[in-house]
């Protein structure tokens, strides 16, 4: 079957599916892989069928928050194999996000090997439609048990997967934003650049206001001075401005370096856009806006893949971007990325592991 350990499910989830109407993060494949840390080493790792799981009242987890994740997707190629979108890079920042809340790390060739193990033995779990894609989502958290401020000394490593349509209902549609003026995410020298739990915690009474309100996100600006732009929730943020494309740096402290984000600059060259990473503040947006120069405004990330903006909303007054439509640059990036992803375009950058499925698609359970 593979390097590792399997254990298949007795019964499939597949059947269950709605296929027509899959949402994002709503059903889940057979199999995780699952690995422990004791001892100060992990284990090698096996794959079991997904299935709850115990968990003790004093896990460390639960009361501290220890936690890390990753999210990074996996194609069906126009070849007929699987392409998945920049893994390496989600290895490097699973352990950048373990180094900072003292998680050990782990090794990034074995996370690439269970990777692939673990979508060749769910392979039919892959969508078949364009624009659906199959979730990857990698966690660490604190094992231990015990009550104490304090690493624990023992960790679990999950890789689930999940059938995806479009992380936002409204597709490429513009989303409605509202700018964070009550609360703060994050700020230099916090959690803000690691992919931790905390961070999105953070994030969710604000978001709440934001939806109740009729917004799908919130943009949040620093959190010092209140007025320069970090990112939106669930992305990173890009601006059109006199034809430049302008993102925040990661240097501000506070902001993921997303692995979307990173294609988007990298191939602004190919695409003949100029692209710079400077610090933009909400008021410089507005007015740009209001001169007629703001073109364009999208969100970049691994769920969303390019999200554009039609409506900013901050401190009472709501501007609409490019007549609440997609615009040129965003189609752009977002037909470059997805076509490579699927196999369509070819990838110079040799930015997809190519997964080949040497079997047939594991229809029935053994």
């Amino acid at each position: 079957m593979g390097i590792f350990n399997t254990t298949l499910a007795k019964q499939s989830g597949y059947d269950l599916i709605d296929w027509n109407n899959l949402g994002f993060g709503n059903y889940f494949s057979d199999h995780i892989f699952i690995s422990q840390y004791s001892n100060g080493r992990w284990d090698d790792g096996q794959i079991q069928p997904y299935e709850p799981m115990p968990i003790e009242p004093g896990n460390c987890t639960l009361h501290y928050g220890q936690t890390i994740f990753e999210g990074l997707k996996a194609f069906r190629a126009a070849d007929g194999s699987v392409n998945v979108f920049r893994p390496e890079m989600n290895a490097r920042r699973l352990n950048y996000s373990a180094k900072r809340v003292c998680i050990p790390e782990y090794n990034e060739f074995v996370f690439l090997d269970a990777l692939q193990e673990l979508i060749k033995i769910d392979n039919k779990f892959i969508p078949r439609e364009r624009g659906q894609s199959l979730y990857i989502r990698p966690l660490v958290f604190g094992s231990g048990n015990f009550l104490g401020v304090h690493a624990s000394d023992t960790y679990t490593l999950i890789i689930m997967t999940s059938p995806v349509a479009s992380y936002y209902a409204a597709g490429l549609n513009p989303v409605k934003i509202l700018v964070a003026n009550e609360f703060v995410r994050a700020v230099r020298g916090g959690l803000g650049t690691a992919k931790t739990a905390a961070n999105y915690a953070a994030s969710l009474l604000a978001g709440t206001k934001a939806k109740e309100a009729g917004y799908s996100q919130v943009l949040w600006l620093d959190g010092v001075e209140r007025k320069y732009i970090d990112e939106v929730g669930a992305m990173n943020i890009m601006f059109v401005i006199d034809g430049e494309l302008v993102t925040p740096p990661l240097s501000q402290g506070s902001i993921l370096a997303g692995i979307t984000r990173d294609s988007v600059l990298q191939l602004a060259g190919s695409l003949g856009i100029k692209a710079s990473e400077r610090s933009i503040s909400i008021d410089e947006v507005f007015a740009t806006h209001a001169e007629g120069r703001l073109e364009e405004v999208f969100g970049t990330g691994t769920a969303a893949v390019i999200s554009p903006v039609g409506v900013l909303h901050y401190n009472g007054e709501t501007i609409t971007i490019n007549n609440n439509e997609i615009g040129p640059v965003a189609q752009k990036y977002y037909d470059t990325i997805t076509g490579i992803q699927y196999g369509e375009i070819s990838d110079g950058n040799d930015w997809n592991m190519k997964i080949k499925l040497n079997q047939p698609e594991i229809l029935e359970t053994k």
